[in-house]
């Protein structure tokens, strides 16, 4: 009778050992220990795919998204700014002045025809 028949059938009192040279005491550790690594790794999973993890990663990937966009946003605004101040403004920091006056007249008509055509539809 082999080693590994003994253990199953438990009779003998000295360490049997299987064909891989384990005790009775390894073996049931080993199983032990798969055990407890098997109901880690279901926990994880439990929390990983619970509705409230998935809900905290999807508003934390919408949440860096959003973040992503206002940044390019202001990058893009702040170069606007930058555009249209050197339109009016020379290299010394001084107002141009035959590029302001234009602009401020086409501005001021712009609104009084905004204001006229209000007051068309208001009567």
């Amino acid at each position: 009778m082999s080693e590994v028949a003994r253990v199953g059938k438990g009779k003998t009192k000295d360490s049997p050992r299987d064909d891989a040279g384990r005790t009775t005491a390894e073996i049931e550790a080993n199983i032990a220990r798969t055990r407890s690594q098997l109901a880690d790794t279901l926990d994880e999973l439990a929390m990983r795919v619970h509705p409230t993890t998935i809900a905290d990663q999807v508003r934390a990937k919408a949440l860096a998204s959003v973040e992503q966009k206002v940044g390019r946003v202001y990058v893009g605004a702040s170069r606007a700014v930058e555009q249209v101040k050197a339109q009016f403004v020379d290299e010394k920091g001084r107002p141009r002045q035959e590029r302001i006056v234009p602009a401020v007249l086409v501005g001021g008509g712009v609104l009084l025809l905004v204001a006229s055509a209000r007051r068309r539809k208001g009567k």
